[in-house]
């Protein structure tokens, strides 16, 4: 027994004295089959192949524009990265948070429905007891510092955070009537009258957008880049309506319900593409209509699933959540500007070295973040998972959790880079068949392949910060980083062209995750209770 009283302590010691130690916390376990690993990789799996279904299909468009020639995927990779910027800057601050407060806005009506049925179940009345001694002293049944399952504690009951990792595991009652979720209805009205001020912004600010991009007045990308970025301008209501709508289903865990709608869309564009492109030769046009097309189609899924859970209509307009979202919002904000503006400045500085090293770093921008990007299942499960905890003061569960889907992370990004690197070096004659363009992207692939791990990080922190809440120091630190790292773009990219570029979009990545490392691992901020040992334990 003084064994493991020893053993019991030890790790509590070790987590106060430095909380740096939680990113190695139960690391021997990141594979486990556990409860939280399969509650991550459920939640993960779909947000994941959801997340990158569109970036696919954006590099199938980069492919199909790419054998038109080197002149039209650079002018379209410059007008999707306005687009994006564009895209990004209205829906980003919103996505992130809805899936936050529709998440902890669903915990606590769910715990307190449990309440009020308790008297009447004793089965939930128990469950309600030992979560609430449990979140008091979560460290008591515990004889080691890891987070898995032990066979000594696996009958112990668990929170409802754990055990209804979907919104149909949610009791019998929520099955009956839609539930009224005011993050919800007020997610879909912002996201609604941000589309419509994105389409009007860019098809009459077209012309100077791209000019401010590097395209002049006389260069042979205007043209096909203005008619791009028109037309795809039309989907930006669905765009923004669609992604809000994906913010509620994270809320609730539901990850599956926007990857089936993404996919239908997303294959919908890709048979289009060659139909519009080279049948119809409407060339860049009909890439931008195939876009165009998906994009309500996905709209439209997800609103008609969404109408079956939720009352959109709450029953008064002092229910809507407008001053929370806003006063997050604009934290968050003045972060996506700065986190987007650095890639958007990078393609800009591209643009300008000519339509060779642009067509080339829109390939390897293109291969770069539909990679990266399947790190951001990891996060949204660690958003969602994280916000459930801090709803419920499990913070025992917020630590494992946070150290798992980094840890996951890390060895996601540690894949992509073999995959990444094989796969550009061998494969990029898919996206163009220029010899020059070819040439210069083989320049690139060692940035785009060792900044993978780097990437996943920074992706994951994302999700870690948000579902703690901490959007202060997200946007703050962001601004930081930005500043910096657009220093370094100008610096290098003037000294060095094409490889400068990518070294600044390396150090851009590597100042991210040291962020985002700083924060949680000082125990400072939402994470001060690092250095308690019921959190260390």
């Amino acid at each position: 027994m003084g064994d493991v009283a020893v053993a019991d302590k030890s790790p509590a010691k070790w987590g106060i004295l430095f909380p740096m130690s939680v990113f190695f916390r139960d690391i021997r376990c990141i594979f486990n089959k556990d409860e939280l690993g399969v509650e991550i990789i459920g939640i993960a799996l779909p947000a994941a192949l959801a997340l990158a279904a569109d970036p696919v299909a954006s590099l199938i468009d980069t492919a199909f524009i790419g054998h038109l020639g080197p002149v039209e995927i650079a002018a379209v990779g410059v007008s999707i990265a306005v687009f994006n910027q564009a895209s990004k800057v209205a829906i980003f601050p919103l996505v992130s948070i809805t899936t936050s407060f529709v998440a902890e806005e669903d915990t606590v009506k769910r715990i307190n429905d449990e309440q009020k049925r308790g008297g009447d179940d004793h089965l939930e009345k128990g469950l309600s007891q030992e979560q609430t001694d449990d979140s008091n002293n979560n460290n008591n049944n515990n004889n080691d510092d890891s987070c898995s399952s032990s066979p000594a504690d696996s009958g112990k009951p668990t929170t409802p955070c754990k055990s209804s990792p979907q919104p149909n595991a949610t009791p019998k009652k929520g099955k009956v009537g839609r539930r009224n979720i005011p993050s919800a209805s007020t997610a879909l009205l912002l996201g609604s009258i941000l589309g419509l001020i994105q389409t009007i912004v860019l098809i009459f600010l077209a012309k100077p957008l791209l000019k401010l991009m590097g395209i002049k007045s006389g260069s042979p990308m205007l043209v096909p880049a203005r008619k791009y970025l028109t037309i795809r301008s039309l989907g930006a209501p669905a765009v923004l309506l669609s992604l809000s709508m994906q913010g509620v289903f994270r809320g609730f865990k539901d990850t599956k319900t926007p990857l089936y709608a993404t996919v239908a869309g997303d294959l919908m564009n890709i048979a289009l593409d060659p139909i519009f492109i080279f049948v119809c030769r409407m060339g860049v046009a009909g890439a931008a209509i195939a876009h165009v097309l998906s994009q309500y189609l996905i709209s439209l899924i997800l609103l008609v699933k969404l109408m079956q859970q939720v009352d959109l209509l709450p029953p008064s307009i002092k229910d809507m959540q407008f001053s929370k979202f806003l006063k997050n919002g604009f934290l968050l904000l003045a972060r996506v500007i700065a986190a987007t503006i650095c890639v958007t400045l990078a393609a800009s500085m591209a643009a300008r070295l000519g339509p060779t090293p642009m067509a080339a770093f829109q390939i390897c921008l293109q291969v770069w973040m539909t990679s990266s990007l399947l790190a951001d299942g990891l996060a949204v499960a660690g958003q969602a998972i994280l916000a459930c905890a801090f709803a419920e003061r499990d913070y025992r569960k917020a630590t494992c959790a946070a150290a798992r889907v980094l840890q996951m992370g890390f060895v996601l990004g540690l894949g992509l880079s073999v995959v990444v690197g094989l796969g550009l070096w061998f494969g990029s004659g898919v996206f163009s068949r220029d010899k020059q363009v070819l040439r210069m992207i083989t320049v690139g692939i060692p940035f785009v392949a060792a900044t993978q791990p780097i990437n996943s990080l920074a992706f994951v922190f994302d999700g870690v910060n948000f579902g703690a809440s901490d959007f202060a120091y997200s946007a703050y630190s962001m601004v930081m980083v930005s500043l910096v790292s657009i220093g370094c773009l100008f610096g290098l990219s003037e000294e060095y062209g094409f490889v400068g570029i990518w070294f600044a979009l390396t150090i851009y990545m590597g100042l991210r995750t040291f962020a985002g490392l700083w924060r949680m691992g000082t125990a400072t901020g939402p994470w001060r209770f690092l250095t308690t040992p019921s959190a260390s334990a």
